[in-house]
């Protein structure tokens, strides 16, 4: 089987994570050259109900289009993290929304305020999407923030891509405090 990496961005629809998806996906596919498969699932309703895509990743075609062992699950509420911890593989990447999950199944996590990082850095919680983008970024090595930034641009108005870049930048700077102050493989405190 060729190698594959798999990330999930999960919470509630209307937090935007569909859309980071897609753009996670296309800036990974142009900007570094990969192979790339993006899906999505959410309930009918369009805001507060489930939502979840799934980023699978490769250096070579990908013979298989769905999710087996995820690498990484982002997990933006604690439904999201309930239903979607049990995919996660052992050792993988698992980064909650820590103003979100309170309930945690593991201390071998990365716990950012993402949606507080939103607050303070634009003064709305819509861009935590973007900030969750950034320390991805950091914490996965699967796409620089220059390929999501360059990614952005074709997604938002000149008006809403500064808003997002400046979640996106801030959500990078986040991890690699997160990183210094506890490298992956160690426990969170």
């Amino acid at each position: 089987m060729v190698p594959r990496y798999e990330i999930r961005l999960s919470g509630s629809g209307g937090q935007g994570l569909i859309l980071a998806g897609m753009i996670l996906a296309e800036a990974i596919a142009l900007y570094e050259k990969k192979f790339v498969v993006q899906s999505q699932s959410y309930g009918p309703e369009a805001r507060g109900t489930a939502s979840k895509t799934d980023i699978i990743i490769s250096e070579e075609a990908i013979d298989y289009p769905k999710s087996i062992h995820l690498d990484v699950l982002l997990a933006m509420n604690q439904k999201a993290l309930d239903l979607n911890f049990l995919d996660l593989k052992k050792g993988g990447i698992l980064i909650v929304d820590s103003g979100l999950v309170k309930e945690l199944p593991t201390t071998h996590l990365v716990s950012l305020p993402l949606t507080r990082i939103a607050l303070d850095v634009t003064q709305s919680p819509q861009p935590a999407n973007m900030v969750a983008l950034g320390a991805l970024a950091v914490y996965t090595k699967q796409v620089s923030l220059q390929a999501l930034s360059k990614t952005l641009a074709g997604h938002f108005k000149k008006e809403l891509l500064d808003m997002n870049q400046k979640a996106l930048k801030a959500g990078a700077r986040s991890a690699k405090r997160g990183l210094s102050e506890n490298p992956l493989g160690n426990d969170a405190p």
